[in-house]
């Protein structure tokens, strides 16, 4: 078996005998934002004396940026803007994970925050009222960077029966990924399905159809959810698109769209072979 993290192996036990404890009636809030690389994901968490209904309800925050790779250490200081709020699957209600934009001191967008542009984007064509969904390939590691179910010598068998498998000798990992979907259904992520992939300990799983920058906020917090998730197990979820040499599957994800106009001519299209199929077949 590969490597897990030591972490993963503390006394799951106590740690949920002080879960269980009351908040007193104030709440956690968990700000999430992207980092200096694009792609990390960084967090930290706050008090505050009641639950937030909305976004309006969430204050500003801040963070070193020079420890993210946002900013030089002589003016570190970053900003954390909430934009999109979910329930907190490992805390739980009345707990928030908030996904945050990352602004300067000066109050322009840090390089590295792309959603910014993205929704000044959506908001000139929000009338076409366009549809996203993704499919959001992943590949488990050990924390040793072994690929986590295959052999510590030699390889697994080739590419074929993993795929929509099922069995222990085809599917390496499905606990993670039942827990990762049943985190994003509580947190009020748009997840429509999951499904293994074509390399072994590789999946997938599909967010959407979202409207407008709801999916980047929607794809991201699945992603957050899927670390924190790996992380209770031990393990690591990789995005590399290549995460393997040879003749193994490369990891992606796949972007599907549609506007209004498509909808409707769909929708016209069914309507005609519902007319012309027969009534019994």
């Amino acid at each position: 078996m590969s490597c897990v993290s030591d972490s993963s192996g503390l006394n799951k036990a106590l740690r949920q005998q002080y879960l269980n404890l009351p908040q007193g009636g104030f709440c956690q809030i968990t700000y999430i934002w992207i980092d200096g690389s694009g792609e990390g994901l960084r967090n930290k968490t706050r008090t505050m004396d009641s639950e937030p209904k909305s976004i309006a309800d969430l204050p500003e925050w801040n963070f070193d940026g020079s420890s993210t790779g946002q900013a030089i250490g002589s003016n570190s200081d970053m900003l954390l803007i909430p934009v999109s709020m979910f329930r907190d699957p490992f805390l739980l209600d009345p707990n928030k994970l908030v996904l945050c934009e990352v602004l300067k001191h000066t109050r322009e967008p840090a390089e590295s925050n792309h959603r910014n542009c993205c929704n000044k984007i959506m908001e000139k064509v929000k009338e076409l009222h366009p549809w996203f969904g993704m499919e959001q390939e992943y590949t488990l590691f050990g924390v040793d960077g072994h690929p986590f179910g295959w052999p510590r010598l030699g390889y697994p068998k080739p590419q074929g029966p993993y795929y929509c498998s099922v069995g222990a000798d085809r599917a390496f990992g499905r606990d993670i990924v039942e827990c990762h979907y049943k985190a994003c259904l509580y947190a009020g992520i748009k997840i429509c399905g999951t499904n293994a992939e074509v390399m072994p300990s590789q999946w997938e799983f599909q967010v959407g159809p979202c409207e407008g920058i709801e999916m980047g906020d929607h794809l991201w917090m699945a992603r957050f959810l899927l670390n924190r998730v790996c992380e209770d197990f031990g393990v690591v979820a990789s995005l590399d698109p290549k995460p393997m040499k040879g003749d193994w599957n490369g990891t992606g994800c796949h972007t599907n769209t549609y506007r209004e106009s498509h909808r409707e001519t769909e929708k016209a299209a069914c309507r005609a072979y519902s007319c012309l199929r027969p009534t019994r077949w």
